[in-house]
C-alpha cells in the first residue's frame, strides 16, 4: 500500500492508541512494509513512524514483502501450537492477496483491510470481535478503548497530507530510483533479453 490517505491514517491511529497506552498484542506478529520509500519518508518527517513503532508496526522492507511471506516465520511456539491444535490462525493485511498460505504457511484465513484497520486488529489481538462495538483494549487510566476513539478524522489525515506529503520527497526518491543502495550495486548481473534462471532454484 501506498496511499497516503490510509498510510497517515494509520499513523494518526498509532498516535491516539499509543497516547492511550495501547500496543499491539504479544501474540500478534506485526510488520510495515509499504510499497515505496517515499512512505517511510514522509512517515519519518511526520513523526508518525514512532507512533507506529511504539505500537508494534516497525518498517520492515519495501513493496513485496510481507504479503508473499518474506516478514519471517511465526515465532517457533505459536507455529507448533497452530499445527498440534488444529487452530486457524488468521491475519488481517493491506496487501492485495488473501488466499490461505500467502502470507505464512501456518495461516489459513487472511483478511484484507485499510492500514488504519490492519493496525485496529492488532491492538485488539483477534479478528472475531466487532470493532464497532467492543472495545480494543483497556487504556492506561483503567478504562476501555474503543475504536471510535482513536479513529482519526478526515480534516487530521488531510492535515498531515498537505504538510508532508510533498512533491519534494517524490523528485528525491526517485531521482535515482533504478540506482539502488549499496547492496543491490553490489549484486553480480549479466545483461541478456530474459532472465537466466537458475533451475535449481526451488522458488515459486
Amino acid at each position: 500500500t501506498s496511499n497516503p490517505s490510509v498510510l497517515i491514517g494509520a499513523g494518526l491511529l498509532a498516535r491516539k492508541a499509543a497516547a492511550k497506552g495501547l500496543k499491539a498484542k504479544p501474540w500478534v506478529k506485526t510488520s510495515l512494509a509499504p510499497g515505496s520509500q517515499v512512505v517511510a519518508e514522509y512517515l519519518a518527517n511526520s513523526g508518525l513512524q514512532a507512533d507506529l513503532d511504539k505500537v508494534g508496526f516497525n518498517l520492515v522492507g519495501f513493496g513485496c514483502t510481507t504479503c508473499i511471506g518474506n516478514s519471517g516465520p511465526l515465532p517457533e511456539d505459536i507455529s507448533k501450537s497452530i499445527n498440534e491444535n488444529g487452530i486457524v490462525a488468521a491475519a488481517v493485511l493491506s496487501g492485495n492477496r488473501n488466499f490461505e498460505g500467502r502470507v505464512s504457511p501456518d495461516v489459513q484465513a487472511n483478511y484484507l483491510a485499510s492500514p488504519p484497520l490492519v493496525v485496529a486488529h492488532a491492538l485488539a489481538g483477534t479478528v472475531t470481535k466487532d470493532l464497532a462495538v467492543e472495545p480494543l483494549g483497556i487504556g492506561k487510566d483503567g478504562k476501555p478503548v474503543f475504536l471510535k476513539d482513536i479513529w482519526p478524522t478526515a480534516k487530521e489525515i488531510n492535515a498531515f497530507v498537505k504538510k508532508y506529503v510533498t512533491a519534494t520527497i517524490f523528485k528525491k526518491k526517485y531521482a535515482d530510483v533504478f540506482k539502488g543502495d549499496t547492496n543491490w550495486r553490489k549484486i553480480k548481473t549479466t545483461e541478456s533479453e530474459t532472465y537466466r534462471w537458475n533451475m535449481s532454484s526451488t522458488y515459486v
